[in-house]
C-alpha cells in the first residue's frame, strides 16, 4: 500500500470476498458486500488506486510445473552494504529458480525462496549460482517438506472497525 487509506467493513468485505475467489465478477462480488455493481466496481477501483488491490495470481500446482522440491536458502552477506545487498537481491530475482527473496532481521540477511526439479537442481543452484556471488558469505539450506499457505492476509477487526492503517 503507497498510502495510509481509511478502510470500513465494505472495503474490508470485498478484499476478503476477492482474497477468496479473484474470479468473482462484479456483480457476484457486489451481491456478497451488499452494494450495487456500479458502486462496488466504485470501491475496488479505489483500492487498487490507493495499492490496497496491488494485483491477481493464478495459483499454480509445483509439480504441474515439473516442481519437486522447494527450499529456502539463508544467506549472510560476506560484506554488509546498501550496494551489496541490492545487487545479490537483484540477481537473485533474475534467477528462474528463485521465486521470493525476504530482507530479515538475524543471523541471516536474506532468505531466498527456490522451486526447483530435483535435490540435483537445488545443489547446483545453491552451489553455482549463489554461493559463488562475491557478496555470499554463507548459504544454509533448508528443504520444505510440506508447504500450506493460507490464500488470504488476515483483516483484523481493529483495522475493519474504521481504524486507519498505519
Amino acid at each position: 500500500m503507497t498510502e495510509s487509506v481509511a478502510l470500513d467493513r465494505t472495503d474490508f468485505g470485498i478484499i476478503a470476498a476477492l482474497q477468496k475467489d479473484v474470479r468473482l465478477s462484479n456483480k457476484e462480488l457486489a451481491a456478497k458486500v451488499g452494494l450495487s455493481p456500479s458502486s462496488c466496481f466504485e470501491r475496488v477501483r479505489a483500492l487498487r488506486r490507493a495499492g490496497v488491490l496491488a494485483g491477481a495470481h493464478a495459483e499454480i500446482a509445483p509439480a504441474a510445473m515439473g516442481i519437486g522440491l522447494q527450499a529456502f536458502i539463508a544467506i549472510r552477506l560476506a560484506r554488509h552494504s546498501r550496494d551489496a545487498f541490492t545487487t545479490l537481491r537483484n540477481r537473485l530475482l533474475e534467477l528462474d529458480e528463485v521465486i521470493g527473496v525476504y530482507h530479515v532481521s538475524g543471523q541471516t540477511d536474506i532468505l531466498a525462496h527456490v522451486a526447483v526439479r530435483d535435490i540435483a537442481h537445488l545443489r547446483d543452484t545453491v552451489v553455482e549460482k549463489i554461493a559463488t556471488r562475491k557478496e555470499v558469505g554463507a548459504t544454509e539450506t533448508s528443504v520444505i517438506f510440506e508447504a500450506r499457505r493460507k490464500p488470504a492476509l488476515p483483516c483484523y477487526v481493529e483495522v475493519a472497525r474504521g481504524r486507519k492503517r498505519t
